[in-house]
């Protein structure tokens, strides 16, 4: 039986990850990070360090920053944020930006000196900026996760200093708590006033940018493809997920509720439980209580690989949909298990390369093999312990997935980077069948 310290363990870890966020939310981290610097130095820098791990280099490489007037890169976001940022805004520090703060954004990047290092660090989310002005001198340094600060200093002053930890739950709820079954529980049970709020506002914001995502021409265009093309509710779900991608990675300035850290995991993790209880004319509270499932059962896999890593959160958050499906479509814990365990088996191993407008394809990849999952259940179907990396137990299967892409994907992670950045891949490498 889910215990009351169990349930609310639950209800914070959902009211720490379910926030709204502005654009993807590595190059708002460097905005926030860059606010933060400039509110600290009190004037803005002349010139600027930006100190960043491989993975925060390969999210915000191609993405837009939102309200830059189509923008790409780290440059960007740094001086979105100086100019403009709002940093008591966290993830939606330049959600508000007027024309003419554009200009003054492109004015500011053209006579400021901003050089950028990746120096090697254990921590995939590392942010360090210092900023120079005259004599003085500031730093601001972001880990492991994208608000999180932890060291703030001002011309040799201390401002601010936490333990640098390794772990990507630095100062959060211990996620250890969460497990399948509770989880099947919680939904079943929970008092839905604790958490109406936070779900409400993943519906009324996930849903308007896809239907952005559907209305405008931005990116590639996945989602109305798929819409265009498909027949039914499976196609309308990978569209609807895919349509929000598409917008927010080509700097889309709507918000989006975020999962994990990342507003394409939040849409993917969320989209299609939406479209099928519209489509089921189930009941909002069903609703709810499905979106609990999906969004849960998506940060239960990141907590054991982590925030950033080669291994593309899109599967996570496309194996929670399923869930999430199974959960809205049969309810029972038996469905919600067999469907991770399934959707794991099928697309375990896509590729983290970057945030970008392919992001869209992937998450409709994604969405699909959830739905399969699902599918597999009601055909009585399923992999079965020893297929892969499928081990007996769903919480064993969900843990393979962490070893495999926090420790086996680390080398591809280094790999994936070099690759982006023009260089050579490692020599001698060969692949097995």
């Amino acid at each position: 039986m889910l215990t009351q310290e169990r349930c609310e363990a639950y209800i914070r870890i959902l009211e720490e990850e379910l926030h709204t966020a502005t654009g993807c939310t590595e190059p708002i981290a460097i905005a926030y990070c860059a606010a933060k610097l400039r509110a600290l130095l009190g004037k803005q820098p002349e010139r600027i360090l930006a100190e960043v791990s491989g993975n925060i280099l390969k999210n915000v490489k191609s993405v837009v920053v939102p309200n830059t007037g189509g923008q790409k890169g780290i440059r960007a976001a740094i001086c979105a944020g100086i100019v403009t940022g709002r940093a008591e805004r966290e993830l939606e520090v330049i959600a508000s930006i007027t024309q003419e703060e554009q200009r003054e954004i492109a004015s500011y990047e053209e006579r400021t000196s901003i050089e950028i290092q990746c120096p090697d660090t254990p921590r995939m989310l590392d942010i360090r900026l210092t900023g120079f002005a005259g004599t003085d001198q500031a730093v601001v340094h972001i880990a492991n996760h994208h608000t999180n600060v932890i060291y703030e200093a001002l011309n040799g002053e201390v401002r601010l200093e936490k333990p640098l930890l390794d772990s990507p739950e630095d100062n959060l709820t211990d996620k250890s708590v969460l497990n399948v079954k509770d989880i099947v529980s919680f939904a079943d049970t929970v008092d839905l006033s604790q958490v109406s709020q936070l779900l409400q506002r993943q519906i009324t914001c996930n849903e308007a940018i896809a239907q952005e995502g559907l209305r405008g021409d931005w990116g590639a265009g996945i989602g109305k493809l798929l819409l265009a093309g498909g027949d039914g509710i499976r196609a309308e779900a990978r569209a609807y997920a895919a349509a929000g991608s598409d917008a927010r990675m080509s700097g889309c300035e709507m918000p989006v509720v975020i999962v994990s850290g990342s507003g394409n995991q939040g849409m993917a993790a969320s989209l299609p439980v939406i479209r099928y209880a519209r489509h089921l004319g189930v009941s909002q509270e069903k609703m709810y209580r499905a979106l609990l499932v999906s969004d849960l059962v998506t940060i239960h896999q990141k907590t054991g690989i982590g925030r950033l890593s080669a291994y593309c959160g899109a599967v996570s958050a496309g194996v929670g949909a399923g869930a999430g499906i199974a959960y809205l479509t049969d309810g029972s814990y038996h469905a919600v298990a067999h469907t991770i365990v399934n959707a794991v088996a099928i697309l375990s191993g896509m590729i983290c390369d970057g945030a970008k407008p392919s992001c869209a394809a992937k998450i409709a990849a994604a969405v699909d093999a959830g739905i399969l999952g699902y599918q597999m259940v009601c055909g009585k179907k399923q992999f079965q312990d020893g297929d892969g990396i499928v081990h007996k137990g769903v919480e064993n299967t969900i843990a393979n997935v962490g070893v495999l892409a926090r420790v086996g994907m680390a080398a591809t992670d280094r790999t994936i980077l070099a690759l982006m950045m023009g260089g050579r891949p490692p020599s001698g490498v060969s692949s097995g069948s």
